[in-house]
């Protein structure tokens, strides 16, 4: 179990906001702007990717804020320059014992993939992380044949820390192998550097 903390930051989900991107705390409110990113669902029709589908997103969101209300997770919705609401992200499996936590559930309307959007997103949310919750690791996970998943984290700067066989289940119950990559808090100074030079590149 969680050791709790005198820490509000492990129970309250901030509103990070940079040049790129804005992220806010997840509501339900939030569903018929983040059913209209999904489009007509292709990012869903992804079997290896835990994105809803368009009909599904209440529920979703619902289950967010129920794992909100545990302690295992702050979730976001991601709005972009213009305050268009483009998906969602979160952090989960929070251990304020360690400290640590996983960056996942992140998603994004196409149009906004591969820009300086998810960089930036990543860059307040690492930030947080480290700098406000005081993390000493930072962990993502995803499935061996999300392969944009996987370079995308690589490119972040986070090592693959190895491979969890048969760990979970897809969205089609196939059996999931999971990639599990982390970031440590003295990698961060040169990742935080890293990442404002491929901000700087979008510019």
């Amino acid at each position: 179990m969680n050791q709790p903390s005198a820490n509000t930051c492990w129970n309250t989900v901030p509103e990070l906001r940079g040049a790129h991107v804005a992220l806010e705390p997840l509501r339900l409110e939030h569903v018929p702007a983040l059913r209209q990113a999904l489009g007509e669902g292709e990012l869903s029709r992804l079997w290896y990717a835990n994105v809803p589908a368009p009909d599904a997103v209440e529920r979703y969101v619902a289950a967010a804020l129920d794992a909100q209300a545990r302690g295992d997770a702050l979730p976001f919705a991601v709005r972009d320059a213009a305050g268009d609401v483009v998906g969602s992200t979160r952090f989960y499996a929070l251990d304020a014992g360690v400290p640590r936590l996983n960056i996942g559930y992140t998603w994004y309307h196409r149009r906004v993939q591969r820009t300086g959007l998810n960089t930036e997103a990543k860059a307040l949310l690492l930030r947080h992380a480290f700098e406000a919750m005081g993390c000493i690791a930072v962990g993502f996970e995803t499935s061996w044949f999300n392969h944009a998943s996987r370079a995308a984290i690589a490119r972040l700067g986070a090592k693959q820390d190895g491979v969890l066989r048969n760990h979970k289940r897809h969205a089609d119950g196939t059996p999931r192998d999971t990639v599990v990559f982390s970031l440590l808090d003295n990698e961060w100074p040169a990742v935080r550097s890293h990442l404002q030079s491929l901000l700087d590149s979008h510019s």
